[in-house]
C-alpha cells in the first residue's frame, strides 16, 4: 500500500504568511539527512528548551522515530541548517539516532529567519516573552502596523497588543515570566501598577506565596484606589492652569475619562483611564491614526 506523506508543518511555514513572497525550492520529497550534517538556526526565536520534556521527546523518538519532519536549508560551504524543527534535531541526538527525515528548502537569510519565527508562533512553541520579542521583530523587520502582523498571523489584534505590553515590564519580571515562575495572568495583571518598584514588590510575593491571578489583580486594583485618594494637593486653577478648554478636548476625543493636572511650576500629567482590553484597544488605535 503506498502512503502519501503529508506536510507535517501544515499551515506553519506553507501558507500563513506572505511578508516578502517567501519562495521556496527543492522541498517536494523528504530525504534523509545526516544529523552530523545539520546545524541549529542562529536565529531561532527560541531561546529555552526543557530538558525534561526534551528528554520525553527523545524517548518518544526511540520508539517511534521523527514522525514530523524537520525543514532545512544547504549552505554555501556543504551541510544543512534548520529552519524549523531544532527541539525534534536536539531530542534525536539524544536518543542516539544518525539521521532523521527532513524538507531541504531553498532561502536566503531574512526569508530563514521570517520561517522560523512563524513556525514557532504558530506552533505556540515559545513562552510569552519569546512570543512577545518575535512580534516585535517582525514588526521592526518588516515595518508593519499590528493590524497587518494580526492578518498575517490569523492572530487577534488584542493578543498582539498584549504580548508587547509585556516588554515593559522590568527584566527581572520578563525573565520570571520567561522561565514560566509566573504566567501571563500574573503579568498582565501586574501591568496595571505603573509604579516600578511596587510591582517589583508585588511579583516577589507572587513567587514567595504563590499568589493567584485573581489575588494579584486585587492587589493592584487597591494600590490603583490608593494612588488615586493622594492626588498632588493643588487647587483647581493650578491643576489646570488655564487649560479648561484643552481637558475637555480631550475628553470629547478619547473613549475614556482624561485627568489632567498641573502644578504651579507648570508640571503635570495626562493620564488615561480604560477598565477593559477594548477600551485599551480603541485607545491603541486612536495613537496610531495619530502617528
Amino acid at each position: 500500500m503506498t502512503h502519501t506523506r503529508r506536510n507535517a508543518l501544515g499551515r506553519g511555514l506553507d501558507s500563513l504568511i506572505s511578508l516578502g513572497e517567501v519562495q521556496t525550492a527543492g522541498s517536494s520529497a523528504i530525504s534523509e539527512i545526516e544529523i552530523s550534517m545539520i546545524e541549529p538556526n542562529p536565529s531561532q526565536p527560541r531561546t529555552t528548551f526543557d530538558a525534561g520534556a526534551l528528554e520525553e521527546l527523545a524517548a518518544s523518538i526511540r520508539e517511534l522515530g521523527v514522525i514530523q519532519p524537520l525543514s532545512l536549508r544547504s549552505l554555501p560551504g556543504g551541510g544543512y541548517q534548520i529552519i524549523a524543527g531544532e527541539r525534534r534535531w536536539r531530542a534525536a541526538k539524544a536518543a542516539g539516532l544518525h539521521s532523521v527525515p527532513a524538507y531541504v528548502r531553498t532561502a536566503s537569510d531574512s526569508e530563514v529567519t521570517e520561517m522560523a519565527l512563524i513556525e514557532n508562533i504558530q506552533r505556540e512553541d515559545l513562552n510569552a516573552i519569546e512570543v512577545a520579542l518575535a512580534f516585535r521583530k517582525l514588526i521592526d523587520t518588516y515595518n508593519l502596523t499590528q493590524d497587518r502582523l494580526s492578518e498575517r498571523l490569523g492572530k487577534k489584534r488584542a493578543t498582539i497588543a498584549n504580548h508587547l505590553r509585556l516588554l515593559k515590564l522590568p527584566a527581572e519580571i520578563q525573565l520570571g515570566l520567561r522561565d514560566r515562575k509566573i504566567d501571563m495572568g500574573h503579568a498582565r495583571a501586574l501591568l496595571a501598577i505603573a509604579d516600578t518598584k511596587t510591582r517589583l514588590k508585588i511579583y516577589n510575593k507572587i513567587l514567595e506565596q504563590g499568589l493567584s491571578v485573581r489575588r494579584v489583580e486585587q492587589l493592584a486594583k487597591q494600590y490603583s484606589e490608593s494612588a488615586e485618594r493622594t492626588p498632588e494637593k493643588t487647587s483647581s486653577s493650578q491643576a489646570t492652569g488655564g487649560y479648561e478648554a484643552f481637558q475637555r478636548e480631550l475628553s470629547n476625543y478619547f473613549p475614556t475619562p482624561v485627568k489632567f493636572t498641573r502644578n504651579a511650576s507648570g508640571k503635570g500629567s495626562i493620564t488615561l483611564k480604560f477598565d477593559n482590553d477594548d477600551q485599551l484597544q480603541r485607545l491603541v488605535e486612536l495613537f496610531e491614526k495619530i502617528k
